[in-house]
This record gives structure tokens, C-alpha cells and sequence, in this order.
């Protein structure tokens, strides 16, 4: 058998909630209802300080690295003021109880049970001792108003009616069935046809005006001094160069005869 392996039954292995100013107090309860036993209480440190603590003298108050060291002891009923860090300590402080075995534990020492029971291959029987048990925050009332949570399967059909709402085919409105708008009889374009609309205008020949009072000259249209000069007169359409540019005369050469 190995010396880290618990033989005590599961119902005499638990956890005691509590928190850690109350468990001086549920230490002695426990040892007075247990006196009749062989009582070892365990600690991580401050043996001395828990020893003091105690109402019995006679109880065996031992730390986590004395217990490890002595292999033969044994006792009946041990309890544990707080969880080791270890979960092997954990199982060795365990394994020397014959009959019973507690720990005490407040909320924050909670998290340290995991790697133990995995260990252990079970959970841990927890109990609650009335007037040794955590303070239970109140519970906060809940707005009226505020939105509730989804479900899994209600965000699911969600999901699924968005999903069918997006790929369903919309029917075609039929343009055939309804009644062609006449444009013509309300007024919400000029009569006529489209060539009449686009066809190009007449224009109406420019005409020198005169001069303004800076001496440039005014015309009707919007032709300017592009198509007359400053006096008035018209433009000529193109003003050829007087002279022509400076010619050059290539002679083809005659190719060298063959020697």
C-alpha cells in the first residue's frame, strides 16, 4: 500500500466552508465533538501561532514539512486549518487519518481543489457548518428593463429565419400588367417629339455693337474677338503666311561602279 494512499471512506473525507477568522472557533467545536479521538491538526506554517489558538493543549499541532518527514505518523481524526499548495501534500496530510479527515477552507483556498481532486480521481464532499459559513452577498434585483440573454437554440433560429429571409427568391413584378404614364397629357415634359427637342437651332448672325468705354468692342452674340477684329471688322477665316518656308534640293547620287 502506498503511503500517500487515503483508506478512509468517502463520507468521512469533507471540506468545511469557512472563513478564515471563524476557523479557530470551528477547530475547537470540531475537537470537542471529537474528543474521544486521536486528533491531529495540520497547518502550511505558524505552527506555533495555532497552537496557542487551540482551548486543548493536548491536540498535536504539526506543519505540512514535519508531517512529510515523519512517516509513522498516525492518527484518527485529523483536521486541516488550511489547503497546501501541493496536491500531493494535500493526499500525504490525508493518508495518515484512520477514521476521519476535514480541511478548512474559505472562498479563495476553493481553487486549489481542482488539481486535488483530479488527483484523488473524485470530488470532495463539501459542508457548510451553521454560523461558520461564507457571507453570502445579497442578491441584486434585476432591471425590468434590461434585455435578457439569448439562448443557444433561440440565436440559432435567428440565424436560420435571417438565413431564409436573404435567399428566397422575390417574384418579378410584372411592368406589362400595369398602365403606361402619359407624359405628354400631364405636363411633366415640353410637347413635341424627341427630334423637335434635339434638332439643331438657328443662330442668329453677331453683330458689332460698338465699343465700351475701354475702347473693346461689343458684340450680340457670344463669338467675341474670335471672329472680329478690335475695330469692329471681321476676321479673315485663315491669313496665309506670306512666304513660304526655305526649300532644299536633294540629287540622288549615282552608285559607284563595280571594280
Amino acid at each position: 500500500m502506498s503511503a500517500n494512499e487515503i483508506t478512509i471512506k468517502a463520507g468521512n473525507h469533507r471540506i468545511y466552508q469557512c472563513p478564515n477568522d471563524k476557523k479557530i472557533a470551528l477547530i475547537n467545536k470540531t475537537i470537542e465533538e471529537n474528543k474521544k479521538l486521536d486528533i491531529v491538526v495540520v497547518c502550511s506554517s505558524d505552527v506555533a501561532a495555532l497552537r496557542e489558538s487551540l482551548d486543548s493543549k493536548d491536540i498535536r499541532v504539526v506543519e505540512d514539512r514535519e508531517l512529510v518527514k515523519d512517516k509513522e505518523l498516525r492518527c484518527e481524526f485529523l483536521i486541516g486549518y488550511d489547503m497546501p499548495i501541493k496536491a500531493i501534500v494535500y493526499m500525504a496530510r490525508v493518508s495518515r487519518a484512520s477514521q476521519k479527515a476535514v480541511m478548512l477552507l474559505n472562498e479563495s483556498e476553493q481553487r486549489l481543489l481542482h488539481s486535488i481532486e483530479t488527483l484523488l480521481g473524485r470530488a470532495i464532499k463539501q459542508e457548510a457548518i451553521e454560523g461558520f459559513m461564507y457571507e453570502v452577498p445579497e442578491k441584486k434585483e434585476e432591471d425590468p428593463n434590461r434585455r435578457k440573454a439569448l439562448t443557444k437554440d433561440q440565436i440559432t433560429e435567428i440565424a436560420r429565419k435571417r438565413h431564409e429571409d436573404a435567399t428566397v427568391d422575390k417574384p418579378k413584378q410584372e411592368y406589362s400588367d400595369k398602365p403606361k404614364r402619359d407624359f405628354k397629357d400631364k405636363g411633366d415634359f415640353k410637347k413635341g417629339s424627341s427630334d423637335d427637342r434635339w434638332a439643331k437651332k438657328k443662330k442668329e448672325p453677331n453683330k458689332y455693337l460698338g465699343k465700351d468705354e475701354n475702347g473693346k468692342a461689343i458684340f450680340s452674340g457670344k463669338s467675341g474677338d474670335r471672329n472680329h477684329r478690335h475695330d469692329g471688322t471681321p476676321n479673315n477665316r485663315f491669313d496665309a503666311p506670306k512666304a513660304g518656308g526655305k526649300r532644299i534640293s536633294i540629287k540622288a547620287r549615282k552608285p559607284k561602279d563595280e571594280k
